[in-house]
């Protein structure tokens, strides 16, 4: 079995949610965060946050055999798998993974973006992020479904096997992903009923509604959905889905009943026991006791040969949290139970009006009827009243207009200004000497630019409303407000002067629309200034084209990690712009020259992709209105004197994206080969997600050393494309079998949890659908993340030797018998991932 990848995105569980939701006992599914936890893969593995103790450590019961999990620090809860478990820190900060080995693996640490409601189906892990309630979910399959944008404010959610439920926060309904077809079917059952707590097993789900009821849907193959027949609201409380069976907690006495599994799991060995937490494995299911905290199993998975008692220590009722608790209380024996570091929340009842209690669980409360309409209200007063709002409205139209004419009429005779960014590379037919920039380029161009409207072209794409900033201020410092930066206008004689009378000497990069020199301006500035030199008829318009959008987005954007415009010049058939210079030129070359020794560390790499990362951030969110660069690739980023990653050529770029399908079937898809949008290219749908592709791509360069597309020798020197070749062997957690050679392995644990995290985030970015690919707001939030674990490690290094010394004049003093204290981190096994930074 192979350990989890040290994964990325934001996940942990929330107390507050878990506040909210739960009833008189916590409510568990067969995969949903708790202090107890099963592993479902017929090794009858359970597992439990220790009572009793100040650091709040898991113990496990695996083979008759107690397993003390590293490391030992504190966690708010843990929930099991098909094949492994995991577990949320204290603080919601931080989740850490195990296998059948019980060496950690961090899936994620970040301090600013916190997780909640962690739950986990047979193979896929989700959570929602601590605020905005929107879902995130890792491990999972092809063709695994998130839920769709109008559906990301989840109050809690659930997890089964290949798919997941949850409950939207606005109206308390039913909403499913994955990609099982029951999670539709489940969906579609519950229809408007309104829940207040929802549990998931294999095939089914289970919860209250708002009236305090117990509903199942779903599979109901064993039975799992014939719910015990209940004549109160709140009779049960805390849920165990199985695989084929489900179990309830009686709000009454804590006594456990079940149903459904064929009727295997009507045993006596609970009976008289009262419970606090339950949860179930595929065909067996556990319990922490309320008299001691101790655990039992039940059901015909649970080997007989281990006994319903387990010899795990006692293990908590609930998470120990720093937290008044005043909206419920604290629970009994808290402050013993949590050694006086924190305290365990009672949970809260839901809030059932008399007036509900009657109502049968499945009907939705009856609309109200329409009050009548009250004097005021005739006919003919309401037609008065509606249109003298019409009459306004229109008024504000009329003068609205009339200040937009005056607008247009003052700006036309404006002086052209121009701003920041960088010249366009390689299009069909570039040379392989280079692209429109200030170094070479191989990749040909799939098409070119074509014609809009400015009407068009200015128009915002809907969607991009309901894209929201997922992190919390990775490159806030870095974006500042889109302004108009005047740029000089030059003269052909002096930029002809500037470049010796554009000297071949001088030529730093070439491509399809013409050729870029290097020059030095009268006041000593070196520039690069690209020149337009095809004379086709053809050539001449898309060169004008892309002339005039650089020209165009150039004078509205100011950013660190965009190329800066210093001025242009246009004399009669003569286009040229002038561009700060680029002194290390663009990334492609340094990846793909065997030569160049200067991307020769994995943190130079990702320090180069996150400054890469931050400039395209900037474009889709902060730009007004948005915009989609359309040609991504290692060839525009370029390079400056301190090595820092900006983002060039503009000439295919588009302010937003067409709305309607006339503009989209009108306008052709452009890009370059190897790094264009599969869903763009073929079904003509641009959003930003189009750039997110491509940038992909440009971290499997990085990562890999290879080309776009190229020959693979390997496979008969078939031609191939990068992410055919990388993305299967980062799936399989064989990341380091594509890595490039010339770096070599990650010298140290946490610069390799730093590249296996951008090998994933580029997995993700090259997803086939749009919609499965992250924003760049969490792109640059993983690779801020990626670059943080690189310097810890340098950091490392740095102190080991004075480290070494330290412990070897220590051990001068130490009894020869004496052990090496854990500093309750997990940096003492050289196994385990350091949670520390």
């Amino acid at each position: 079995m192979t350990t989890l990848p040290s994964y990325f995105l934001i996940l942990t569980l929330s107390v507050a949610s878990i506040k909210f939701f739960a009833l008189t006992h916590s409510s568990y599914a067969l995969g949903s965060g708790a202090t107890l936890a099963v592993v479902s893969d017929g090794s009858a593995t359970v597992c439990g946050i220790v009572a009793g103790e100040p650091t709040q450590r898991i113990e496990c019961y695996h083979g008759g055999n107690i397993i003390t999990v590293p490391p030992n620090v504190s966690f708010a809860s843990i929930s099991g798998g098909s094949r492994y478990f995991c577990g949320l820190r204290s603080g919601n900060y931080s989740l850490l993974c195990w296998n059948s080995t019980f060496q950690p693996k961090r899936l994620y640490n970040n301090y600013s973006v916190l997780l909640e409601n962690l739950s986990i189906g047979d193979t896929h892990i989700c959570s929602t992020l601590v605020g905005n309630g929107k879902v995130e979910c890792w491990r999972k399959n092809r063709g695994f479904q998130l839920p769709p944008f109008g559906y990301s404010q989840f109050a809690s959610i659930s997890s089964g096997f290949g798919f997941s439920c949850g409950i939207l926060r606005n109206n308390s309904r039913v909403r499913c992903w994955g990609n099982m077809p029951i999670a539709s079917e489940i969906e579609s059952e519950f229809v408007n009923i309104s829940m207040s707590s929802l549990v998931a097993g294999d095939s089914h789900v289970c919860g209250l509604d708002s009236n305090g009821f117990l509903v199942c849907k779903g599979s109901n193959s064993s039975g799992q959905l014939e719910v015990p027949e209940s004549d109160e609201p709140l009779e049960y409380s805390g849920l165990a889905l199985g695989a084929e069976h489900s179990c309830a907690i009686r709000s009454s006495n804590g006594s456990v009943v079940c149903w459904g599994g064929r009727g295997q799991f009507s045993v006596n060995v609970t009976e008289g026991v009262s419970f606090e937490v339950i949860v179930s494995g595929s065909n067996f299911s556990c319990g922490v006791t309320r008299s001691n905290f101790s655990v039992m199993c039940w059901g015909p998975g649970w080997p007989t040969t281990s006994g319903p008692h387990l010899p795990l220590r006692p293990i908590l009722p609930g998470p120990c949290v720093q937290s008044s608790c005043i909206e419920c209380g604290i629970y009994p024996q808290s402050q013993n139970l949590c050694s006086g570091f924190g305290k365990i929340c009672k949970p809260c009842l839901p809030h059932i009006s008399p007036s509900l209690r009657l109502l049968p669980p499945s009907l939705p409360p009856l609309p109200l009827p329409p009050p009548p309409l009250s004097p005021l209200s005739s006919p003919s007063k309401t037609l008065t009243r509606a249109l003298l709002i019409f009459a306004m409205v229109g008024l504000v139209g009329i003068i609205a207009g009339i200040c937009t004419i005056m607008y247009c009429l003052w700006s036309c005779g404006e002086k052209k200004i121009h701003n920041s960014v960088q010249p366009t590379i390689t299009r069909s037919g570039s040379s392989s000497r280079g692209g429109g920039s200030f170094s070479s380029y191989s990749n040909n161009s799939i098409s070119q630019v074509p014609s809009r409207s400015s009407s068009s072209i200015t128009r915002r794409q809907g969607s991009f409303l309901l894209m929201r900033r997922q992190r919390s201020g990775t490159s806030s410092s870095y974006a500042t407000t889109t302004k108009h930066t005047e740029a000089e206008e030059f003269t052909l004689a002096e930029l002809a002067s500037a470049t010796n009378n554009f000297s071949p000497q001088n030529v730093i990069g070439a491509g399809s629309y013409g050729v870029v020199y290097r020059g030095k301006l009268p006041d000593g500035r070196d520039v690069a200034v690209k020149r337009g030199e095809n004379k086709k008829r053809k050539f001449q318009e898309e060169a004008k084209t892309a002339f005039e959008s650089e020209i165009a987005f150039l004078s509205r954007l100011h950013h660190k990690h965009l190329v800066s415009l210093v001025g242009f010049c246009e004399d009669e058939e003569e286009r040229l712009l002038v561009y700060e210079y680029m002194k290390n030129g663009a990334l492609h070359d340094h990846l793909h020259n065997r030569n160049s020794s200067f991307l020769n560390s994995w943190r130079m790499r990702i320090k180069i992709a996150l400054d890469a990362s931050r400039g395209i951030e900037y474009l889709h969110n902060y730009a007004v209105p948005p915009i989609i660069h359309r040609d991504i690739k290692s060839s525009n980023i370029l390079l400056d004197a301190n090595w820092t990653g900006r983002v060039s050529d503009f000439g295919l770029s588009l302010m937003g994206a067409p709305e309607t399908e006339q503009e989209q079937s009108a306008m052709k898809a452009a890009g370059t080969m190897g790094y264009i949008d599969p869903e763009y290219y073929s079904l003509n749908v641009l959003t930003t997600k189009s750039d997110v592709y491509g940038f992909g791509v440009v971290l499997l360069e990085l990562l890999t050393g290879r080309r776009a597309v190229f020959k693979n020798g390997e496979e008969g020197g078939r031609t191939v494309s990068l992410t055919e070749y990388a993305v299967p062997a980062i799936m399989a957690g064989e990341m380091e079998r594509v890595l490039d050679r010339r770096v070599g392995a990650p010298a140290a644990v946490n610069e390799a949890e730093a590249v296996e995290l951008v090998g994933y985030t580029a997995m993700l970015c090259v997803n086939l659908e749009g919609k499965d690919r992250p924003t760049m707001s969490d792109v640059v939030g993983n690779l801020d993340r990626a670059l943080a674990l690189c310097d810890s490690a340098a950091r490392a290094r740095a102190r080991a030797p004075a480290q070494a010394q330290a412990q070897a004049q220590a051990r001068a003093y130490v009894p020869a018998h004496g052990n090496d204290k854990d500093d309750g981190d997990g940096d003492t096994s050289s196994s385990f991932i350091s949670d520390s930074d």
